[in-house]
């Protein structure tokens, strides 16, 4: 799935107020926290995961990592903390059309 830029706006503005919902520890990316983003994903559809990196290499593989694990679109990577949406099968968040 893809996405354009007036649904990345939209997916933005709706990601401002949330927290972190997934927060990857010094094990960095195992099988539980995969299982627990996708868990959110399901669940909210649209996520913050925090990525405790200060490298920009690690943090760009790690980022790759979870989009493929968990199927999910990269909406923002801002310092730390990633967005991520993945639509469920509700489709809770309605995108603006292209």
């Amino acid at each position: 799935m893809s996405l354009n830029k007036k649904q990345i706006q939209h997916l933005k503005a709706l990601a401002h107020n949330l927290k972190p919902v997934v927060l990857l520890g010094s094990n960095g990316l195992t099988e539980a926290v995969v299982a627990e983003i996708d868990y959110a994903l399901n669940h909210h559809e649209l996520i913050k995961v925090k990525i405790p990196t200060d490298d920009r290499e690690t943090k760009g593989l790690i980022v790759e990592a979870i989009c493929r694990e968990a199927e999910a679109v990269k909406v923002q990577v801002i310092g730390k903390t990633l967005i991520l949406y993945r639509q469920s099968e509700d489709k809770k968040i309605q995108l603006p059309r292209g």
